[in-house]
């Protein structure tokens, strides 16, 4: 179970990777349009959609590697049960929102596709479609949390310390 939801994160963050290739090729081909005096349509409009795919879809996978921001200064005060509890807490709401925000995105995607909703800039793309990468990466994200809230309450679960955290920066 363990490396299919391994595959689950790496696979969402490989399609954040793509969605940020595209966003980059659609930016380029807008200013290289402005240069040799060609206009495609709607490539600022897939660039917007291409940065808000990558963003949720990276997501799950930031979450499992430990790149979140968490508040060690808070954390760091606590030893023991309470940081045990604390982390359920925290957990546990992260979990909750994670889910209601997976619910709404999905929903949101259904309900643009039932009402035929478009896009109100020049490309009149269907707005499911882009809607999607929400729904999808914010599914994955739900998924992240509950299991990091399952690893804890098994006792499972490898937290990095604040030491650890300070690697990246």
């Amino acid at each position: 179970m363990r490396a299919f939801l391994n595959r689950i994160y790496d696979s969402a963050a490989a399609l954040a990777a793509l969605f940020m290739c595209l966003m980059l090729v659609m930016v380029l081909l807008s200013i290289v349009g402005r240069e040799f005096n060609f206009h495609l349509r709607g490539t600022d409009a897939y660039a917007g959609y291409c940065m808000a795919a990558s963003g949720f879809l990276a997501l799950a996978h930031t979450l499992k590697k430990g790149e979140h921001i968490r508040v060690t200064v808070l954390i760091s005060r606590f030893r023991g049960g309470w940081l045990k509890g604390l982390e359920l807490w925290a957990l546990g709401m992260a979990t909750l929102l994670a889910c209601l925000l997976a619910y709404y995105s999905v929903r949101l995607s259904w309900q643009s596709y039932v009402f035929h909703d478009i896009s109100t800039s020049n490309d009149a793309t269907p707005l499911w479609i882009p809607q999607i990468s929400m729904a999808l990466g914010t599914l994955v994200l739900a998924i992240a949390f509950l299991d990091e809230l399952i690893l804890e309450v098994l006792g499972k679960r490898v937290a990095l310390n604040s030491d650890e955290a300070l690697h990246n920066e």
